[in-house]
């Protein structure tokens, strides 16, 4: 029997579609992506990857293929709020781990910050990284914040059946937020050296701390760009990829290991680290294409073609399915599961995703519906920090005519007769919801959604 293969996922943390030089930013944006460049040679390059507006909900989608306004993880938890997936939520790591596969997980969680929420607790082995997200790294530079009084952040550590704990010795700081992604390099390869060692399948699910604000660079990247921190910044992550690429090398695990790097939402919009959406427009924290477009390359040597680009849709959910299908596992029945299988599509053997549509949700309103290269806005929302603009009338837009969203209508065609396909989608959901009902934000952890005859 062939060996189950292993998988790595390194996630980035706002990436545009203008930053990598495979998606005509690279030395535009003053920064040389070879490694991340000569990999999507190697295998499949997504130019229609869509997640969710904000961390939190692309990686709650990720973990379970469910949207995020199903699980209550539409919109991140600021500060000390209680939020998280509910222990009824099956993640892809507790899927995994019933095949016999160990897994870990280094970064970013951003679905659970407390008992029971944490990642050991929803099938990792091991975890290290931040309770929730990096920019708390700036708490003590803060002239009004008194840890004391509003709490501190600190790194975690996790391990399964004994839970997650603070490092107290690691406060998130700007200088550990500089480095993290050194400790999260030495454990990832540490942890794929005793699963090799073992003959264990790993799945190693990287959460690297860039390209998200504070824009850092360790010292051996910083003046090697010419474009200031936020090019050195790119330059490091493009190296901390290849150094992981190079581990799978040297202990002989290329061929049987599928690599997955993507971004968990589209560009950075704080000036001081500011990303671009490069073809569209928009910043993360949107429903432009800008915030919910980012890259996803993905190699499989023998399994997935080398040298193919496709602008076909895939969502973040299906994510969750086709990882599960290509080593042989199920997604759960028991529950709805929105992720697509996309094995077929990945391996060459169709050329048209299984997906045609998708929602667009920004917290819990719903600004758009996306079919085939059609988007039909009832919000509108281009900037993190722009107002959110409800419409009078719905605007429908081609994206490969107006990539930037600029107008409200086609003139020539006008194209009412799209509505119909957004209606439709509207309506599978609303169906969807009298089956199974939808779980709200913060809900205690013993939550289980209620699911009605179908």
């Amino acid at each position: 029997m062939a060996k189950k293969p292993n998988i790595l996922f390194f996630h980035v943390d706002n990436l545009g579609m203008g930053e990598l030089g495979c998606y005509g930013g690279g030395i535009l944006r003053g920064a040389d992506t070879k490694r991340m460049d000569n990999f999507a040679k190697e295998g499949m390059k997504l130019t229609h990857y869509v997640v969710e507006p904000q961390c939190t909900p692309t990686r709650s989608a990720l973990m379970t293929g469910r949207f995020p306004i199903r699980s209550g993880n539409h919109t991140i938890a600021l500060g000390g709020n209680a939020s998280g997936i509910v222990s009824w939520e099956r993640t892809i790591a507790s899927i995994l781990a019933e095949a016999g596969y160990t897994s870990s997980i280094y970064g970013k969680w951003h679905i659970g910050a407390e008992n029971g929420r944490f990642p050991t607790d929803h099938g990792f082995d091991e975890w290290y990284g931040p309770l929730r997200t990096y920019d708390e790294c700036m708490w003590l530079e803060d002239p009004h914040y008194v840890a004391e009084r509003d709490g501190y952040s600190h790194m975690h550590e996790g391990v399964k059946g004994k839970g997650a704990w603070p490092l107290k010795d690691q406060q998130l700081t700007m200088k550990t937020k500089e480095t993290c992604d050194l400790e999260y390099q030495k454990r990832a390869i540490k942890f794929m050296e005793k699963a090799v060692k073992e003959d264990k399948p790993f799945y190693c699910y990287f959460n690297h701390s860039l390209m998200h604000f504070p824009m850092s660079p360790r010292d051996e990247f910083k003046g090697k760009s010419t474009n200031g921190d936020w090019g050195d910044c790119l330059l490091m992550l493009d190296h901390d990829f290849g150094v992981l690429l190079d581990t799978l090398d040297r202990l002989g695990v290329r061929d049987n290991t599928i690599v997955v790097m993507c971004g968990d939402n589209g560009a950075e919009d704080h000036l001081a680290g500011r990303g671009t959406g490069g073809f569209f427009d928009g910043s993360y924290f949107s429903s432009a294409e800008g915030g919910i477009r980012t890259p996803l390359l993905i190699r499989w040597p023998a399994h997935i073609p080398a040298g193919v680009e496709s602008n076909e849709m895939v969502h973040v959910t299906d994510m969750f399915t086709t990882l599960l299908k290509f080593v042989g596992c199920e997604p759960p029945k028991d529950r709805l599961i929105d992720g697509k299988d996309q094995t077929q599509f990945f391996l060459g053997q169709q050329k048209e995703s299984n997906r045609e549509s998708c929602m667009v949700w920004l917290k819990d309103e719903l600004h758009a519906v996306k079919w085939k290269d059609f988007k039909i806005n009832f919000k509108r929302q281009q900037h993190f920090h722009d107002p959110e603009l409800p419409l009078g009338f719905a605007r429908i837009t081609h994206l490969q005519e107006d990539p930037k969203e600029r107008e409200a209508v086609n003139q020539r065609y006008v194209r009412w007769w799209v509505m119909q396909h957004a209606h439709r989608v509207v309506r599978e959901f609303e169906d969807s919801v009298k089956k199974e009902e939808l779980i709200p934000p913060g809900a205690p952890l013993d939550f289980v959604p209620k699911q009605y005859p179908r």
